[in-house]
């Protein structure tokens, strides 16, 4: 589909989220006794958790408010915002979950892998719909100074942690991706992340404990 707004960074952002589910579902297939602490003490997990949050929270904040005032008056695309921000309220606990397990030395391994599971699920299935049926409506709905405010503000909320955010981002992207994304960039910032943010990302032993 031909959208009129710029949905590069958005369609990075999940192709991104879908990569690292492949690597978190990696720990429940480990033969260790807790693969869920094994989980919780690597670099990826933590970086997940959070790039997750920022985009889901400035989403509930910016992105379905605007949304929900530009489609007023329409009961079946009302109805289409309140599901995709409801998708995301099941979200966040089950990283919680995920976390309690690995902090129950007893028993969190023997429930790890199904709560694993059904983020992987329910996450993916968020992901789905959010591309077949909400980019499309934002795309004819919001206007672009209303689509850049919420992608200024994804931004600022990321801040000091973008030389980490942009290489997580872009690692292991699409060499489409990576032109649509990096093609954007002005020429310092390009050289920061040739130079300096995607050397340093790629020294990182990101998911040490899935190796």
């Amino acid at each position: 589909m031909e959208f009129q707004l710029d949905m590069s960074m958005m369609f990075a952002m999940h192709d991104a989220l879908r990569r690292q589910l492949v690597q978190i579902a990696r720990f429940t297939r480990r033969p260790d006794d807790n693969p869920a602490k094994l989980l919780q003490a690597s670099l990826g997990w933590e970086l997940f958790k959070k790039f997750l949050i920022v985009h889901h929270t400035t989403e509930d904040d910016v992105l379905w408010p605007d949304l929900r005032g530009a489609v007023t008056g329409n009961g079946a695309r009302l109805s289409l915002a309140d599901e995709l921000e409801a998708e995301h309220a099941v979200i966040e606990p089950l990283l919680a979950a995920i976390d309690a397990a690995a902090a129950d030395r007893d028993y969190g391994h023997e429930r790890f892998g199904g709560i694993v599971d059904e983020l992987t699920v329910k996450l993916s299935a968020h992901l789905r719909h959010e591309e077949t049926d909400g980019l499309p409506l934002i795309d004819v709905s919001l206007t672009p100074q209303q689509w850049q405010r919420f992608a200024q503000i994804h931004a600022d909320r990321i801040g000091p942690d973008a030389p980490t955010y942009m290489p997580w981002l872009l690692a292991d992207a699409s060499q489409q991706t990576l032109d649509d994304v990096l093609g954007k960039f002005p020429p310092h910032l390009l050289a920061a992340y040739r130079e300096q943010w995607g050397p340093r990302y790629a020294a990182l032993d990101v998911w040490n404990a899935a190796g």
